[in-house]
């Protein structure tokens, strides 16, 4: 019989059992936190394998996309115009994105009517009218130029009967085509309120809200009434400056931004405006 052995009740030996090992509570936290830390780090890295796959995936080809929208012509596009002496004239704050026919048939569609040519006959008649208060739907507009060369187009809207009370915008077409080969044409548009002296020249002449924004919107508002939009994007910080005066010295104010307008191909569709990123 060793040492470590004695006889039990039955006569045989019994074994001392070996102590088994509990770990102190010290070392139970410890393990404790390791598992936490390691469950942190599990899901950070988890969380961060999602954002990077939002943001490669998603979020950075949606922007890309959105960018890619824009018309090329946007790239150098001028936000003033001049008048005929190269004086600053209205500010630049709209742009329709389309084929020629497409532009007129939707100003056509929106309420807005061609401006005559400037001619003694219309010149005659627009004094005439002012005189005896009679609407000139379709007056001449004096020439502003940008591109180097007046507005290619003009269209107008009266207000109620008075001739000397107008909605107006010129546009001119770029030399950039997107790649649907639709040429931007950029617009400024401006609501006649008065006729009057020029404060720079003296001369006879309309003078303008000097909230162009205003008229901006209008436009937009009217060719989406009529189907005529099928998406609406701005620019931000297209403009230089945010207030200024015209070739006539009439003062205006805008935010800055430049609405772009593609419009619906085509007389019969009809689709939603949407708004889109700057």
């Amino acid at each position: 019989m060793t040492p470590s052995t004695r006889p039990d009740a039955a006569g045989s030996p019994a074994h001392t059992p070996t102590p088994t090992h509990t770990p102190t509570p010290a070392r139970t936290i410890a393990r404790s936190r390791g598992r936490r830390l390691l469950g942190s780090l599990t899901l950070v890295g988890l969380c961060a394998v999602v954002l990077y796959g939002a943001i490669a995936y998603l979020i950075l080809p949606a922007l890309w996309q959105r960018y890619e929208t824009r018309h090329p012509a946007l790239a150098k596009a001028p936000w003033i115009t001049h008048t005929g002496s190269g004086v600053p004239g209205d500010p630049v704050d709209i742009g329709l994105v389309g084929v020629e026919i497409d532009l007129h048939r939707a100003m056509l569609a929106a309420g807005w009517s061609p401006a005559d040519p400037i001619t003694l006959r219309s010149s005659l008649r627009i004094a005439q009218d002012v005189v005896f208060r009679k609407a000139y739907v379709d007056a001449p507009v004096s020439n502003l130029y940008l591109y180097g060369r007046k507005e290619d187009f003009a269209f107008e809207q009266p207000v109620g009967d008075d001739p000397t009370r107008r909605h107006h915008v010129r546009f001119w077409r770029s030399d950039i085509p997107d790649a649907q080969g639709r040429p931007l044409w950029l617009g400024a548009a401006t609501l006649d309120v008065s006729v009057g002296f020029s404060h720079d020249n003296g001369q006879i002449t309309h003078h303008i809200s000097p909230d162009v924004d205003a008229e901006r919107e209008l436009i937009l508002a009217d060719l989406k009434r009529a189907g005529r939009l099928a998406s609406v994007y701005r620019m931000t910080d297209f403009h230089q400056a945010r207030r200024g005066t015209n070739g006539e010295g009439d003062p205006w104010r805008s935010d800055g931004s430049l609405a772009v307008g593609v419009l619906a191909a085509g007389a019969g569709a009809r689709t939603a405006s949407t708004p889109a990123a700057p």
